[in-house]
C-alpha cells in the first residue's frame, strides 16, 4: 500500500463564470491540510491572499455540504466552518473526479471548482506544490467580482474609453487577460 506521504494530488482549479475560463492545474502533497491547499490555489491563481476564503466540501457519509475555512475567535457559534488547519485534504479527496467549491473574497465572491484529476506517486527531485499548466490571467483583487472584471476587460480593450487611464493606473499598467506563464508561479511556504 502506498503511503500518503508518497502521493501527490493533481487538481484542476477553474474560476467559475469566466469566459473563456481561467484555470490552473496544480500538484500538491496528499499530506496537505486545507490551509495549505488554499495557499497553493491562491499562489497559482495570482490572488494576494488578503481576503477570507472557504471550501465547500461534500460529506461523503451524509451527502451534505461541509464548510472548511478559517476559525475566528469572534465566531464561536454553530455556524463556524470546520478548521482548515486540522482538516487533511486526503480525508475528503479519495478518488479522481472528487470535487469541491472554493470561495475566495466574500465581497467579490470568486467561486472556484476544484477537481481531483489524478493521484500520482511523488517524483524524486520535484518540489511540491507546483503549477504544471493554466490558462489566462487572474482578475485583479477588488475589481468587483465577475461584473467588475467584465467591465475592466471592456475598458482595457478601448484606449479611447473615458476610464481607460484610470484603469491603467489602477492595474499598474496594461492588463492582458490572456497572459499566464506557469513557470512564473511562486509558492509561499505555509509555515511562514
Amino acid at each position: 500500500m502506498t503511503r500518503k506521504s508518497d502521493m501527490i494530488f493533481q487538481f484542476k482549479i477553474t474560476l467559475l463564470d469566466t469566459k473563456p475560463p481561467i484555470w490552473r492545474r496544480i500538484q500538491v502533497p496528499a499530506t496537505f491540510h486545507f490551509n495549505e491547499l488554499h495557499l497553493a490555489i491562491s499562489d497559482s491563481m495570482g490572488w494576494d491572499d488578503y481576503h477570507l476564503h472557504e471550501f465547500e466540501v461534500p460529506d461523503q457519509r451524509t451527502g451534505t455540504e461541509m464548510r472548511i475555512g478559517i476559525i475566528s475567535d469572534d465566531d464561536m457559534d454553530d455556524d463556524n466552518p470546520l478548521d482548515e488547519n486540522k482538516r487533511s485534504i486526503a480525508t475528503y479527496f479519495k478518488n479522481p473526479k472528487d470535487v469541491c467549491r472554493y470561495v475566495y473574497d466574500f465581497g467579490d465572491y470568486w467561486v472556484h471548482r476544484i477537481a481531483l484529476e489524478k493521484i500520482l506517486p511523488k517524483e524524486e527531485g520535484i518540489s511540491y506544490p507546483r503549477c504544471i499548466k493554466g490558462k489566462r490571467r487572474c482578475p485583479p483583487e477588488d475589481v468587483g467580482g465577475i461584473d467588475g472584471y467584465e467591465e475592466l476587460l471592456s475598458v482595457m480593450a478601448d484606449p479611447d474609453h473615458e476610464m481607460y487611464e484610470e484603469m491603467m493606473s489602477w492595474c499598474n499598467g496594461p492588463y492582458d487577460p490572456e497572459e499566464f506563464d506557469c513557470s512564473q508561479v511562486r509558492f509561499r511556504n505555509p509555515e511562514e
